[in-house]
């Protein structure tokens, strides 16, 4: 079973196209369903959220920040990790999800200088800082950019 194969228990689902207030023959005539007298019985029903006049939710919280949509989110990776791969191989972003270094890369990895590397390794990032490229450059690798 998943997401893509569940379905409502049947005859739990009703259809919301039905004719309201067609008489009483109709079975849903008279009232058309919002019962008897009352605030929601009336037309002009108070929207969503409205709390009869009380100051509401969301304007009591207060509101901080905001969201900048032109933000990435980068995950960063020490020098000192790299370790876990053997000398001469090619370090790239797919194979430190396979190693399981990185779950989800998001908008990019960057590598970042804390730590020793003892190994010579090429490495292939979205981003370096000077620490990290000069650590991986001393032990004898490359940083590539992508």
């Amino acid at each position: 079973m998943d997401l893509s194969t569940l379905k409502p228990a049947e005859g739990s689902k009703h259809s919301d196209s039905f004719r309201r207030g067609r008489g009483h023959g109709s079975g849903n005539g008279k009232t058309a369903g919002k019962g008897h007298k009352g605030q929601k019985a009336r037309s002009g029903a108070p929207r969503i959220g409205f709390e009869g006049g009380q100051m509401p939710l969301y304007r009591r919280l207060p509101k901080r920040g905001f969201t900048n949509r032109n933000s990435k989110v980068i995950v960063g990776v020490n020098v000192s990790v790299l370790e876990a791969f053997e000398a001469d191989s090619v370090v790239s972003v797919e194979t430190l999800i396979e190693a399981g270094i990185v779950k989800n890369p998001r908008d990019g990895v960057k590598i970042l200088g804390n730590g020793e590397l003892t190994k010579k390794l090429t490495v292939k990032a979205n981003a370096f800082s000077e620490g990290a490229k000069a650590k991986i450059e001393a032990a004898g690798g490359t940083c590539e950019v992508i």
